[in-house]
């Protein structure tokens, strides 16, 4: 399974010994209220890392648990998935992270690597990626990522904006510079 380092993060594979700083991330209410608009239950998130886990062993990628290099600390977690969880749907990527992580570039820093592995390993077309039009912070990491508005639908039974890179536009990105060096 991929690791991925960045200058201040650590990306692992999500699995049972993340539970107790997932649980953490995923039960406070105000991380969650644009992803499943409740927190987690200590169920909720061992369903989640069981379906990561097997996401894993089926694709090669799923999602990842930010740890920061310096303390260890799981201080987010992040994602490439197929959108809606459809594999006839382009490839997402997506992040969330604690709230004494937030305004950091955290999130930025991590959906760089996320993405340019993406686009270096798995070598889609495009990647995406969908915020509630209120998740005003992740539309912000997603134009810096150098994506662009396509419109809106409905995702994981919400009305998200979706944005798009593409492997050309991706390869002409500061976003994907940046990556590069930090690599």
């Amino acid at each position: 399974m991929t690791v991925l380092l960045t200058p201040r993060l650590r990306l692992e594979p999500l699995e049972d010994r993340h539970f107790e700083g997932l649980h953490r991330l995923n039960s406070d209410p105000v991380v969650m209220r644009y992803i499943t608009g409740r927190p987690d239950t200590p169920a909720d998130t061992q369903l989640m890392i069981d379906r990561v886990k097997a996401r894993w062993a089926e694709f090669g990628y799923s999602w990842w648990a930010f740890m920061r290099r310096d303390d260890g600390e799981l201080i987010g977690t992040g994602c490439i998935q197929y959108l809606n969880r459809d594999p006839a749907e382009p490839l997402e990527t997506g992040w969330r992270l604690r709230q004494d992580a937030w305004g950091q570039g955290y999130a930025s820093e991590a959906a760089r690597h996320m993405v340019g592995w993406a686009f270096r390993t798995l070598q889609p077309e495009r990647v995406c990626a969908v915020c509630q039009p209120e998740n005003t912070a992740s539309a912000a990491v997603m134009e810096k990522l150098g994506m662009h508005f396509t419109g809106l639908g409905r995702w994981y039974d919400m009305d998200c904006k979706r944005y798009d890179v593409t492997a050309s536009e991706w390869a002409a990105s500061p976003a994907r510079v940046q990556a590069d060096a930090e690599a």
